[in-house]
């Protein structure tokens, strides 16, 4: 098996079988150019791996498991997720590890290199898909370099990839990864030139950054940016950056470390460096029949060219509709999440809570009709600004569990490839401190009979003092979270969820279905002594991005919680005129129609999902979905379309929805599983049910249409099967 090839050995022939980039570094090396020595691994290689180990058969039954088109993005990932744990945990055969390992051997020794993707397609002259697939920085030895071709190996089944499958083409049977190995040039400044601005066909653009051009790739790095005739390569404009940080090697792979002084004056490129990068984007150019994408290094005064694609309009144009372009912006770096984190903790969260305070400080009934329709419109408006706040900023810091995830899964090699979850529960999020003061409440009235009687005839609370204090000390807190809890419906709506609780033993939060002191261990063993820093700094993201995922809803629940308060005191006031406001119609209708009687807005009709009254027509009995959380248990369904159906949640039910909201998750203590049609390891609902130790289905498709409530269901969450049992069956 001959698996490695030199660049000089290529020919079109060639082309299909060592992918676009190793084609493109081989026309340049031949063409004169300066290129780091490098080697091609041939799409056989891959064949021959997933074909040996049985993995082609495991990623088909992976992909298998849902209709993509019904997939959320967390979906995606854990499909991505679970492809990848089996290209990590399965070693090369033998006989592929030879065929790699002398000759990369006999080429690199132990000189650091780069390990690129080199897909079939991903950089053709009609759209490129740059970024779907991995490549990895300073790679020393060749164990190493071995690892880490099996890595890219699996990110031809990233979530990016899966995205975009139909475009590239990917196909079970067919579909193979090329990968480029290349000697690692450390300039002392790197870039990117296009040799035509996607923005203004008549200019070049060259972006620059001192260190390895991770730091710009990553967006880590702000880079000096020049703006060229394309024509003649006169200078237009230069844009400085902000020259703080370098990207450079390091133990770990790279490292951003400060910039010297000196070097913060001054360019990474003076004038002689842009002429030299512009003739290379003119060359490449000239090579390639086409304006092109280059990344190049300078060292000891030679400028290298690490990669060249042509400059194309990008992925196939997106619909409005289309988010996965979206999708891609979320993934970010660790210094990105780090710093991303700092923000959300240290400045959005607080800001979100004086906006919240500064609502409750404007009690609706004490507003007129005209002044309630303005802060009825105000806070709507607040609350679109939130939501897209969350969109931008908060929606990112998933990737912090994701990145934790993958490091995770790479040093530990669990055979669960979600096992570092368990490592990451138990971060006092606030829905578990809520929920503790229910279950004390709760716990108080299951050892004081004569208060548990009382509270069943309706009587007063302050006639416990104790009890009175627990419970307007939790209304204070958390009123006004979503779904209206003891705003609209008053504090006897939280009184009959606590005496619920009590008819049931406490169950208090747990920390992880096994030892998270053992996992710590497991994760801190997978690095070296120099590197302890480094794994503290990823657990510690990963921690504070599972709790921040769950805390930020809270925080926007409660803003909303005091807009539908002010809808809420609108209704009433309508109601009494002898209108009625119908509960679909939106904030603006409701300040409209409290100031304008004669306004008719048009309702708009509920789909059975928002109903949660099942479809008549559909019928089911085994559903699937994605396992969420260990356990299987029987028991009476409970559909949650809305605050009543909330309230009226019984000790025991199971809990089935479409999405679970962490401002509905105080009903958590009461459930004996959650089934869930949104899926995913990273959505709410499966977060609180490891909390919990509750057995979890996620990704049921049409769950709230296929079982209504007081339906027996079995919920399996070790396969992730729902079964409805119907009578006489």
């Amino acid at each position: 098996m001959r698996f490695v090839i030199r660049p000089d050995q290529l020919r079109e022939a060639d082309r299909k079988r060592v992918g676009g980039k190793n084609f493109a570094l081989a026309l340049m090396a031949r063409s004169g150019m300066r290129v780091p020595r490098a080697r091609c691994i041939s799409t056989g290689a891959y064949a021959a791996y997933v074909d040996e180990t049985g993995i082609r058969q495991q990623i088909a039954l992976e992909l298998k498991r849902k209709d993509f088109a019904q997939m959320r993005w967390e979906e995606i990932w854990d499909t991505a997720l679970r492809v990848r744990n089996l290209f990590i945990r399965t070693p090369m055969p033998e006989s592929i590890r030879d065929a790699l390992a002398a000759p990369l051997e006999a080429a690199f020794g132990n000189r650091a290199v780069v390990v690129r993707s080199s897909a079939p397609g991903e950089d053709s002259a009609r759209s490129s898909f740059a970024g779907l697939h991995d490549s990895f920085v300073n790679i020393r030895g060749i164990s190493a370099i071995l690892e880490h071709i099996r890595k890219v190996w699996a990110s031809l089944w990233s979530d990016r990839a899966l995205l975009y499958r139909r475009e590239l083409g990917l196909d079970m049977a067919r579909s193979a990864m090329a990968v480029a190995v290349q000697e690692i040039v450390t300039g002392v400044c790197s870039g990117v030139v296009f040799g035509k601005s996607p923005n203004h066909p008549g200019q070049a653009v060259i972006e620059a950054v001192y260190g390895l051009n991770q730091g710009l790739v990553d967006g880590d790095v702000a880079p000096d940016r020049w703006v060229l005739d394309r024509e003649t390569g006169d200078l237009i404009s230069h844009t400085p950056a902000r020259r703080e940080r370098v990207m450079m090697p390091s133990d770990a792979g790279v490292a951003l470390v400060p910039l010297e002084e000196d070097r913060r004056r001054q360019p990474p490129l003076d004038s002689s460096g842009v002429r030299a990068v512009y003739r290379l984007a003119r060359k490449a150019e000239s090579l390639f029949g086409g304006p092109q994408d280059a990344e190049w290094t300078f060292k000891d005064g030679t400028l290298y060219v690490l990669q060249s694609r042509p400059i194309t309009t990008g992925r196939p144009e997106a619909d409005a509709g289309d988010l996965r372009p979206w999708h891609l912006s979320q993934h970010r770096s660790l210094e990105n999440l780090k710093t991303l984190c700092g923000r959300v903790r240290e400045e959005l969260l607080p800001e979100m809570a004086r906006e919240a305070q500064k609502m409750a400080d404007h009690p609706p009934e004490n507003l007129s009709d005209a002044e309630l329709a303005g802060e009825i419109r105000h806070r709507a408006a607040v609350v679109n600004q939130w939501k897209k706040v969350y969109r931008d900023e908060f929606i990112p810091l998933a990737h912090g569990i994701r990145l934790f995830g993958q490091v995770y899964n790479e040093v530990v090699q669990p055979e669960n490839p979600f096992e570092f979850q368990d490592l990451l529960a138990g971060t006092d999020m606030i829905s578990v401190k809520r929920n503790r003061m229910m279950a004390d409440m709760a716990g108080k009235i299951r050892t004081d009979a004569k208060l548990a009687e009382a509270l069943k005839s309706g009587a007063d609370t302050t006639d416990d003092p104790e009890f009175d204090r627990m419970l307007g000390a939790f209304v204070r807190e958390f009123g006004d979270a979503a779904w209206n809890m003891a705003v609209v419906q008053g504090r006897q709506t939280v009184v009959r969820m606590v005496l619920e609780m009590a008819k049931q033993p406490d169950r208090p939060p747990r920390s992880g279905v096994r030892d998270t002191d053992i996992l710590r261990e497991k994760f801190m063993g997978g690095f070296g002594a120099d590197r302890q820093d480094h794994a503290r700094e990823l657990l510690a993201l990963g921690r504070e991005s599972y709790r921040l995922r769950d805390d930020d809803n809270l925080f926007l629940g409660r803003i909303e919680g005091l807009m539908f308060k002010a809808v809420a005191e609108a209704g009433k006031r309508i109601a009494r005129r002898g209108d009625a406001a119908d509960p679909s119609l939106s904030p603006a209708d409701v300040a409209r129609l409290l100031e304008d009687p004669d306004f008719r807005p048009s309702a708009k009709a509920a789909s059975p999902e928002e109903t949660g009254q099942p479809d008549a027509r559909l019928h089911a009995r085994q559903m699937v979905g994605q396992p969420a959380g260990p356990g299987i248990v029987r028991g009476r369904a409970r559909v949650i379309a809305g605050a009543s159906d909330l309230f009226s949640f019984e000790s025991g039910e199971i809990l089935i929805c479409d999405a679970v909201d962490p401002n509905m998750t105080f009903v958590v203590p009461l459930a004996a599983a959650i089934v869930e049609r949104r899926g995913g390891m990273l959505i709410h609902g499966a977060i609180i049910a490891r909390e919990y130790g509750l057995p979890c289905v996620t990704g049921v498709p049409n769950v709230t249409r296929f079982i209504r409530t007081g339906d027996q269901v079995t919920v399996d969450g070790y396969l992730g099967i729902v079964v409805r049992h119907v009578r006489g069956v």
